[in-house]
């Protein structure tokens, strides 16, 4: 199977030879790298309405549900006894709601680095034509919002070279016997060539193993060229296509840490996606307005940069939780109901023991 390489820095020969090449010039002279896009044409978007969503409430949560999501999440741990999700007695159950609002920025970049193939007799086309730049080739991007990664020879930057690392012989000295042939002392002679005082049979009275790694023959094919003694050299671009996701979520002061609710999903207030977007306004919750200033803000600055800006996607839901406080055994917890999946959080747990999972 052939495959493409990429030179290390300090061991790319063809960006000599083609540091001249129109469109790239100084862009190869260390390697490649990421390459600033073309401005784009597009306007910005004008203000959008705030979201006027009919209904902004949750319903509560029941206490029958609240026990059947902890059941659920005990029964999903090995190490915690089901006395106190079977047993508990619920006393209370607080809903602190929160608004979490999500920027989706999706973005595509692109980059160039030298790279080489074996040569298998396709002809060199370097300055039979003018190279396309690299904002100028096709690529076709994924679905919005899909990251991706696609690479794609760059049309007339490709010449041959003899291989570097064999020296174009094809072939490179065994690692594993340093050119001898042969391994460690055969087991059955101990390096002796005899057994029992006969010819041992095992190692052919050599007194060592074949090196299997090279059958013997004390070198390999070359595995840059794969014994083609040539390399075929070229300009690779790298098309990355990104969606960078970002939220940001209202306090809500329960005792549940934040980074739980990375999980779960809430109920969707407002949603709306374009080339780029202007920040949320006119928000109840003045938070989520400062947040998705902020946030829009940023990516627009941070990712137009090095990358070109498709779409961006703005999302604001209502997240459910419940803190549910309970007793058992006369001492008093808490757990967090949360998500329209009623994830379970239940750091104080009371019943846990050593479990061993072989």
């Amino acid at each position: 199977m052939n495959s493409a390489a990429i030179y290390p820095p300090l061991a790319a020969p063809a960006a000599n030879m083609f540091g001249n090449v129109p469109g790239y010039e100084g862009t190869m002279a260390g390697g490649g790298g990421y390459l600033p896009p073309p401005m784009p044409v597009e306007p910005v978007a004008p203000p959008q309405p705030g979201p006027t969503p009919e209904d902004w409430s949750i319903p509560s949560l029941s206490e029958d549900v609240a026990r059947e999501a902890f059941k659920s999440f005990v029964n999903s741990n090995c190490c915690y006894s089901s006395g106190p999700a079977d047993d508990g007695v619920i006393t209370s159950m607080e809903p602190f709601n929160t608004y979490r609002y999500r920027l989706e920025t999706f973005t595509e970049s692109r980059s160039t680095e030298w790279a080489h193939k074996p040569h298998e007799g396709e002809p060199p086309d370097f300055y039979t034509q003018t190279a396309p730049r690299p904002w100028e080739i096709p690529a076709t991007p994924p679905s919005l919002f899909t990251s991706h990664t696609e690479e794609i020879r760059v049309p007339y930057t490709s010449s041959i070279k003899e291989c570097h690392t064999c020296h174009a012989t094809g072939t490179m000295q065994c690692e594993t016997c340093h050119g001898s042939g042969y391994e460690k002392d055969c087991w059955v002679c101990h390096g002796s060539g005899t057994n029992n005082d006969e010819r041992c049979n095992r190692c052919d009275a050599k007194g060592r193993d074949r090196c299997t790694a090279c059958n013997a023959h004390g070198s390999k094919e070359c595995e840059t060229c794969e014994g083609k003694k040539q390399l075929l050299t070229y300009i690779n671009l790298k098309v990355e296509w990104t969606n960078n996701v970002e939220d940001d979520v209202v306090e809500q002061n329960s005792g549940l840490k934040l980074g739980d609710l990375s999980s779960v999903s809430g109920k969707e207030l407002f949603k709306n996606s374009q080339y780029l977007l202007y920040p949320l306004i006119g928000f109840p919750n003045p938070a989520i307005s400062q947040a998705s200033e902020r946030l829009v803000r940023e990516h627009q600055s941070k990712y137009a940069q090095n990358s070109r800006i498709l779409q961006q996607r703005q999302k604001v839901e209502l997240i459910p939780i419940t803190k549910v406080n309970y007793k058992w055994k006369g001492d008093s917890h808490v757990y967090y109901v949360f998500g329209n999946e009623n994830q379970v959080s239940a750091d104080d747990y009371p019943a846990t023991c050593c479990c061993v999972i072989l």
